[in-house]
């Protein structure tokens, strides 16, 4: 698996079956030896792996999406970017602080996720919507685990200050971006870089700038998986939207309409999702890129789009076909998949 890690067509569960349950410090290791950021660091292998470690620990295994195998995912997906025409050009110009910053951020960006969002933090008066004020409030914490994670390994001791500062304010504005509040923000910006060819990828900013991009197609790239995949990630996403809603549900309070599991559906959050969020970001992508990869992206995501309602209309009438078999649930792979009871006659 790790010999096709700059491969697109990626199974981040695969790799979690194949080690034992440890993808995310086998993956982010594999990753720093390859970029060279072992030696030009001079860092030790224990405490890197001791990072990496401290990491994949600080994810919620209970999550069915926010997990340490999304954080792989992500992190794949951001080493397939760096590979790119556009990026190995700017490359060039990248240093070694600013890729270990970018897979550093690939890897923690959902730290610690607690497997709600923020409406919820902020109406059920959580601790950390208190101490972000309501901003950014997951990003805020995600991006400080990483940084208690760091120091609690002592990986860049062997840094000087300032290039330690820099890091630090690196992974922090990464993970910043990848606040979905701010979708429009950045891809208002990215829109207006590139019809203006105003790019300068020898421009620290600008070259920061389409980090943050990478990274926040990185992290929403599962509708440009291929078919398998995509589905996978997007039950896996669904469940945890779910219940969410069962608990809003348990706490008395209004149920948000795309975590009603009685209302919404598979079918429903994904395709919203893939038209308003995704969509636009990878056909910018694509407009910058323009090569294979992005290519191949796009035309999974409109593939994706096309199979998704199909498939789950194909569901639902093989579902009424079990029902008048007098079949009751549909269990797939050992877990309740679906309650023929709860179908509409």
């Amino acid at each position: 698996l790790l010999a096709r890690i700059s491969e697109w067509p990626f199974n981040a569960f695969a790799l979690d079956r194949a080690t034992g349950g440890r993808p995310l410090p086998t993956l982010c290791f594999h990753l720093f030896h390859q970029y060279g950021l072992m030696a030009h660091f001079h860092l030790d292998p224990v405490k890197v792996w001791k990072f990496f470690s401290l990491v994949e620990e600080g994810y919620h295994s209970n999550n069915p999406y926010h997990n340490a195998i999304h954080a792989a995912d992500v992190t794949q997906a951001m080493h397939c970017f760096l590979q790119e025409e556009k990026v190995i050009s700017m490359r060039c110009h990248l240093t070694p602080l600013e890729i270990a910053a970018s897979l550093i951020a690939a890897m923690a960006h959902d730290l610690d996720h607690p497997g709600v969002n923020q409406p919820f933090l902020v109406a059920t008066s959580n601790h950390l919507a208190s101490l972000y004020k309501n901003a950014s409030v997951l990003e805020n914490h995600h991006w400080r685990s990483a940084m208690a994670c760091l120091m609690e390994s002592g990986m860049m001791d062997s840094l000087e200050r300032t290039s330690a500062h820099e890091l630090q304010r690196q992974i922090q504005s990464l993970i910043l971006a990848t606040d979905i509040a701010r979708q429009q923000e950045f891809l208002s910006a990215f829109q207006g870089f590139l019809n203006t060819s105003s790019l300068d990828m020898q421009t620290g900013d600008h070259r920061h700038f389409m980090l943050q991009i990478a990274l926040k197609c990185a992290d929403i790239c599962n509708p440009c998986r291929p078919w398998e995949v995509s589905r996978a990630w997007s039950l896996q996403v669904s469940e945890e939207f779910y219940r969410q809603g069962d608990l809003e549900r348990r706490l008395g309070l209004p149920v948000t309409p795309l975590c009603d599991r009685f209302t919404s559906s598979v079918c429903k959050i994904q395709t919203g999702f893939f038209r308003f969020i995704a969509a636009p970001l990878f056909e910018e992508w694509h407009r910058f890129q323009a090569t294979p990869l992005s290519w191949n992206m796009l035309n999974y995501l409109r593939s994706n789009k096309v199979i998704f309602p199909f498939s789950f209309f194909l569901l639902y009438f093989f579902f009424r076909y079990l029902y008048y078999l007098d079949a009751v649930d549909v269990v797939i792979n050992g877990r309740l998949f679906f309650s023929l009871n709860g179908i509409p006659s």
